[in-house]
């Protein structure tokens, strides 16, 4: 995909070492590509990593999955993003795992990994680890993700029981991680909880979510999400800008102990820019046989009219009379498109460039740690 210098939509990121944390270990990106011709489509891509291992390892391991899935994401044609996020994912963690096999004081270091790429109106998602991703939605917020750890297994199978969580000694054992010596599964499930009680497959099936007016994407990492509840999240968000809603949260955070680093980025959705058939979901499966019969019969159809106007012109000229003059008209008829389904249609001409914005000079009041939150509107990644 080509980049872009901004991304299509208002993106806002705060970062945050935490009131007990010496160093940051969390890693974030926010890219902006557009699809190859004909389709030309924006596509924003937003990267939270929260590193682990210590020693200064988990920040290394979060920067390269940063930079590792952005040039994935970069290289690739853009036509099947959760197919893209995959590989993405799995080269970032393959490389973390070589960097540290060649460095003895890297080893064990690893990061979570949390991805959301808005192309046009849809949405898609992929996470490893406890690193989550939320959809705030008319006062709401909608966790997107599944946290892969102990805690979160042991409820599933229904070992512990949600009030049993708080507190309890495996809270922060995670189960998935880049840079693990087997290639993580990628969790390419987006949990729609509008859409209750579904299954695995039913849940793959929610990627390309149609984001609408005023939705938030947010990715936070566990330093706010184990503080602040998901009911606090939509409160604040839904009480005030998104810059001013991400400051709010670090210092209520902060002021239930802060312990551990606190990231997030969060894109909000302007009014609609694309239009809706240039942003449809990106299906890699083939078309149904029932499909594949209309749109033979289609042709078939075709065809014979075409065959039957061939034989009245020959029978007018073979038996030497002029056809009248006849004014034609033409029928609009409603039919599958026989498009490649993994294709979207090319946006409208006047939605081709993206609106653009100018990065301001965000300020933030100072954390009760001392240190002042960093905000920056498009960051490329978090340095040290």
């Amino acid at each position: 995909m080509r980049r872009m210098e901004r991304p299509a939509v208002p993106v806002a990121a705060i970062s945050h070492p935490g009131m007990k944390r010496r160093g940051n270990e969390d890693r974030f990106g926010v890219f902006a590509y557009r699809q190859h011709p004909p389709f030309s489509l924006p596509v924003v891509l937003l990267v939270l990593c929260d590193g682990v291992g210590g020693h200064r390892a988990g920040e290394v391991a979060a920067e390269i999955a940063v930079e590792q899935i952005d040039a994935a994401v970069a290289a690739s044609d853009g036509l099947n993003p959760p197919q893209i996020l995959r590989q993405a994912i799995q080269q970032a963690s393959e490389a973390i795992r070589q960097q540290a096999e060649q460095n003895p004081d890297q080893i064990g270091m690893g990061a979570t990994c949390a991805c959301a790429w808005i192309a046009g109106r849809r949405l898609y998602t992929a996470t490893v680890g406890d690193s989550r991703i939320y959809l705030i939605r008319d006062g709401k917020a909608h966790r997107l993700s599944i946290d892969h750890t102990w805690v979160q297994e042991a409820l599933e199978q229904g070992i512990l029981k949600p009030d049993e969580v708080e507190g309890h000694p495996n809270q922060h054992v995670i189960r998935r991680y880049l840079g693990s010596p087997q290639i993580p599964e990628v969790d390419l499930r987006l949990c729609w909880d509008e859409a209750p009680a579904q299954n695995d497959a039913q849940r793959l099936e929610n990627q390309g979510l149609l984001l609408q007016d005023g939705d938030l994407v947010l990715l936070t990492s566990d330093g706010l999400t184990d503080l602040v509840s998901d009911g606090e999240i939509a409160a604040t968000f839904t009480s005030q800008p998104p810059r001013e809603a991400l400051s709010r949260l670090v210092e209520i955070a902060n002021t239930r102990g802060g312990f551990d680093n606190i990231t997030m980025v969060a894109a909000h959705i302007p009014p609609a820019q694309y239009r809706e058939e240039a942003t449809r979901p990106l299906k890699t499966h083939t078309p149904s046989r029932s499909r594949r019969s209309r749109e033979w019969l289609g042709w078939l159809g075709v065809i014979l009219l075409l065959l039957g106007v061939a034989a009245i012109a020959g029978w007018y000229l073979i038996g030497g009379v002029q056809p009248p003059p006849v004014t034609p008209t033409v029928t609009a008829v409603a039919s599958p498109q026989a498009v490649p389904a993994t294709s979207p249609s090319p946006p409208s001409t006047a939605t081709s460039s993206p609106p653009t914005a100018t990065p301001e000079t965000l300020s933030s009041p100072t954390a009760q740690s001392g240190a002042a939150p960093t905000f920056t509107p498009w960051p490329t990644r978090l340095l040290p």
